[in-house]
């Protein structure tokens, strides 16, 4: 249950400093460029605890990089009003059925 939610907040951290990357302006801003750095240093070490605790790094990175790419479409909207296109939604959920595939295909080469 650790390394689950290891990886959410890693999930997270990637998500704010990809938002902090969008207000750096260019990483012009010195405060949002602040902001990306320490957000993409945790998300990374939270990432190497996740998989130091176990986790299959072709689940880990699947899951994180996946659930990154939806959050931030959801943080996108929510916080700059950007339009989300069924086409989005629609490659959203091609992101979770090869997350759930990776995840499948890992459990079975191990079992």
């Amino acid at each position: 249950m650790l390394m689950w939610i290891l990886l959410v907040l890693a999930i997270v951290a990637e998500v704010f400093a990809t938002i902090m990357l969008k207000l750096s302006n260019g990483l012009t801003q010195p405060l949002p460029v602040l902001g990306l750095i320490a957000g993409y240093a945790l998300a990374f070490f939270l990432e190497s605890r996740v998989i130091q605790l176990g986790m299959p790094m072709p689940v880990t990175y699947a899951v994180w990089a996946g659930g990154g790419i939806a959050l931030v479409v959801v943080a996108n909207r929510v916080l700059f009003s950007e339009p989300v296109s069924a086409l989005t939604i629609g490659g959203m959920a091609l992101i979770l059925a090869g997350v759930l595939v990776v995840q499948l295909s890992v459990t079975h080469s191990t079992a």
